[in-house]
């Protein structure tokens, strides 16, 4: 059984590392797309924004899919997303590219609520947490690997050729597909189908509401400074091309990828909240580094935020651990939900402000996270 389980994951880390490479290629190429169409920051916030909007209205759907089909959420999603790009790179009106990168939001949330689905249903052992982190490891490095791809290529090649070269990843899952159906079969077992619906009587303990307000601040805080104010706020304010953009978004990920496993590593020991409190309080320190601080603070921020995002999956564990098995698809898209919401909200509310005047909203989100890391860490020490 261990085996299968390991086998599993590791057929799920190659699907979202190729799926993620698009995803990494977005924010680099976000000044060059907002100066070739000519896009106001509020245009660049939707555009941002839509990726995260297009989840959030996809997260339940995508959850009740998952668990009835998990197969076919595995093997749909590179397809929804290969169309979703090829819109973006057609470079053509406003709400096309938007209608782009909403399909590419849609695509990636069916494969990560499907391959999280499959994760945490065998949530439990010593690994249970190193387990959904190496899942988070393998769509780091896809993210990791769009930034370093879109950074290597001439910029003369352009914003559109540039984003399907560090895309081509997608091509490998449409060859995964048998391989897919051979490890996720269709079963139409009664107690597979109820975990695709919502509970009727179960109820919501407070500790996997916290879990999902935790999440969510987590997504606000990166969407805001990773795909609007890291890119925008580089190259104007402190001249970086597409080079070093990519670099700093780059360090973000090299960070998080250090750390992430030695998180899930301590979180299996010592108890996933105390992890989740100090985590959540380098979050904040990045946001109010990147946000409000000079060149030095502005990279030393970036750091800040991968060490920060290395809990990203720890919320998920805790609300497994305090909800029925039945309910697990259910809930993971409704946690889902929350986090596209604020995936939307952060660039979209930076974009409506200004990158110039975004830095209240910053300083708040930042206090947020300081604040509720404090908070996890005082309830487990009371």
């Amino acid at each position: 059984m261990r085996g299968r389980r390991g086998d599993e994951t590791l057929v799920l880390c190659v699907l979202v590392f190729c799926n993620t490479s698009c995803i990494g290629a977005f924010g680099p190429l976000l000044p060059e797309i907002g100066h070739t169409r000519a896009l106001a920051d509020w245009q660049l916030g939707v555009l941002a924004g839509s990726f995260g909007f297009a989840r959030m209205i996809a997260d339940v759907p995508s959850g009740m899919l998952a668990g009835r089909r998990l197969a076919l959420s595995l093997i749909v999603s590179p397809v929804v997303l290969l169309v979703g790009l090829l819109l973006l790179a057609a470079g053509g009106s406003f709400p096309v590219l938007v209608l782009g990168r909403a399909l590419t939001g849609v695509g990636h949330t069916l494969s990560m609520v499907a391959g999280l689905t499959a994760i945490l249903k065998n949530d439990h052992g010593a690994s249970a947490s190193v387990r959904l982190n190496f899942f988070e490891f393998a769509g780091m490095l896809g993210v990791l690997g769009g930034l370093a791809s879109v950074g290597l290529v001439p910029e003369g090649w352009g914003w559109p050729v540039s984003m399907l070269i560090a895309s081509a990843p997608l091509a490998v899952p449409l060859a995964l597909i048998p391989e897919l159906q051979r490890r996720f079969p269709e079963r139409a077992l009664h107690h597979e189908a109820a975990s695709a619906r919502p509970p009727t009587s179960e109820r919501t303990r407070p500790i996997v509401w916290l879990m999902f307000a935790v999440g969510t601040l987590m997504a606000l805080a990166w969407s805001a400074v990773a795909q609007f104010l890291i890119p925008l706020r580089g190259a104007r304010e402190f001249g970086l091309d597409r080079g070093g953009v990519s670099s700093l978004l780059a360090l973000s990920q090299i960070v998080d990828l250090a750390v992430l496993l030695p998180v899930g590593w301590l979180a299996d020991r010592v108890g996933r909240l105390p992890v989740l409190g100090v985590v959540l309080g380098l979050l904040g320190f990045g946001v109010w580094s990147t946000g409000l601080g000079s060149f030095s603070w502005f990279v030393a921020g970036c750091a800040f935020l991968g060490s920060g995002m290395a809990g990203w999956m720890l919320p998920l564990g805790v609300i497994r651990e305090h909800i029925e098995p039945h309910t697990l698809a259910w809930r993971t898209g409704l946690y889902r939900v929350g986090i596209d919401a604020a995936a939307f909200l952060g660039p979209l509310v930076c974009g409506l402000l200004g990158e110039a005047s975004s830095g209240a909203f910053l300083a708040l989100v930042g206090l947020a996270a300081v604040v509720a890391g404090a908070r996890l860490i005082w309830r487990v020490l009371a």
